[in-house]
């Protein structure tokens, strides 16, 4: 099977960093003297595996996004441990961008898991909303810290009663529900080692067999060919005169080329036919989206990094105003008026935020009239291109539905877009 890319997500201290370091030591993933480096006062912290910064160790806090890598005999795997503080939404989500799968952690010991109608923390619905409007393809509820509880049984059938409610009002599909204790491991590699059989109730997989099964996400073959040109290799020397002297390397977003494939250059219109198709080792094969290829033409047109190859029958055309949803993350407020970079593949244009139409209340899941998307906020937003893009919307197309929104004085990204 295909590596499985997956985050942790969720709130501040729900124990993602200990999950991920109980899935590491149960698949025996990390070396004794790495087990003997994370020690505190005689103990294993689990945690430590994964916050690598000098300041996470200081806070206990997981900052930026920690990737570690594992396998069992069924698959390998990739994990991104996201974190879960507010004001580093923006590392989320890019971790979430790519991501195959994600672990939505709940810690039970936070709610007032007695109570049927109990309320979920805002973090804990605004990466469950985040992932699901990512796209991305697997959703998992682990709910934590239940070994904590005075009734277990009972906390996780309310906990869980809440996100299947959440879940159905905010279109999310979940994959999977399973109760854990990152600490003391049950649940997450085998569900033989709990204190008492049938723990919770539950009588399911553990975290990690549900993780093996979970597929990858689809290749968009199912859309016309686009390829975003990253680099252009010249031959100046090499006295081919029946086809094109350049090749385009990249990666196949959508579709597939092989050569006698007819493609129109965006945004110059010229159109050309496929004459090769490179593979990463120079050897002549078609190739499908997902897969980094070589294209060579048979005729010289001018085609820079940033530009599009695109299926000429029926290709697209280039939109001037773009009706998004963003994810905000910018320290400063979105508000009509300013102007960003925006990157597309490899494309960068200028664009003015025209409106901002309305504010997803994380909480209640109500579009809000606003005026401006405060940091972390996510909000409807229509957006005015200084050159045209050829889009698709983000429903169809994760590639083409995409856009970074990027400060043009600081340079830092400032939202991630989402195409209508």
């Amino acid at each position: 099977m295909n590596a499985l890319k997956f985050i942790t997500c969720g709130s501040v201290d729900d124990g993602k960093s200990t999950l991920i370091g109980r899935l590491l030591v149960d698949t025996k993933a990390v070396l004794q003297d790495h087990l003997a480096g994370v020690q505190r006062s005689g103990e294993t912290d689990l945690a430590l595996l994964t916050d690598g910064l000098s300041a996470e160790r200081e806070q206990g806090i997981t900052i930026d996004v920690a990737y570690r890598y594992f396998n069992t005999e069924a698959r390998k795997f990739i994990i991104g441990d996201a974190p879960g503080h507010e004001q580093y939404t923006r590392n989320m989500v890019t971790a979430a961008s790519s991501a195959d799968a994600a672990v939505v952690l709940v810690d039970a010991i936070k709610l007032d898991w007695a109570n049927p109608d109990l309320q979920l923390l805002a973090q804990t619905r605004r990466h469950a909303l985040l992932v699901n409007l990512l796209r991305v393809p697997s959703v998992v509820f682990a709910i934590n810290k239940l070994d904590a509880v005075a009734d277990a049984t009972l906390a996780y059938q309310n906990i869980a009663g809440a996100l299947n409610k959440f879940a159905q009002e905010a279109g999310i599909t979940i994959a999977a529900m399973v109760p854990v204790s990152a600490l003391k491991g049950w649940n997450v590699v085998t569900t033989e080692n709990n204190d008492q059989t049938n723990w919770c109730g539950y009588t399911g997989p553990s975290l990690l067999s549900i993780l093996e099964d979970l597929p990858v996400t689809p290749a968009e073959t199912d859309v016309a060919f686009s390829f975003p040109v990253q680099w252009v290799e010249k031959f100046h020397d090499s006295g081919v005169t029946t086809q094109g002297r350049r090749v385009f390397w990249g990666r196949v977003a959508t579709g597939s080329v092989a050569p006698g494939q007819t493609i129109q250059v965006f945004p110059s219109g010229q159109t050309a036919v496929v004459s090769q198709v490179l593979s990463a080792t120079r050897q002549p094969q078609g190739k499908a989206a997902g897969h980094s290829a070589g294209i060579v033409l048979d005729r010289e047109v001018d085609v820079s990094r940033g530009d599009w190859l695109l299926e000429a029958e029926g290709a697209p055309e280039g939109q001037r105003q773009l009706n998004t949803t963003i994810a905000w993350m910018d320290d400063e407020p979105l508000v009509a008026g300013r102007l960003y970079w925006a990157l597309h593949g490899h494309r960068w244009v200028k664009v003015k935020v025209q409106r901002v139409v309305h504010r997803l209340n994380v909480n209640t899941l109500a579009e809000e009239e606003a005026t401006e998307l405060v940091p972390n906020a996510i909000g409807h937003v229509t957006l005015a291109l200084q050159e045209p893009l050829v889009t698709l919307p983000f429903a169809q197309s994760r590639i083409l539905g995409a856009l970074v929104l990027v400060d043009t004085a600081s340079h830092k990204t400032s939202g991630a877009v989402l195409v209508h």
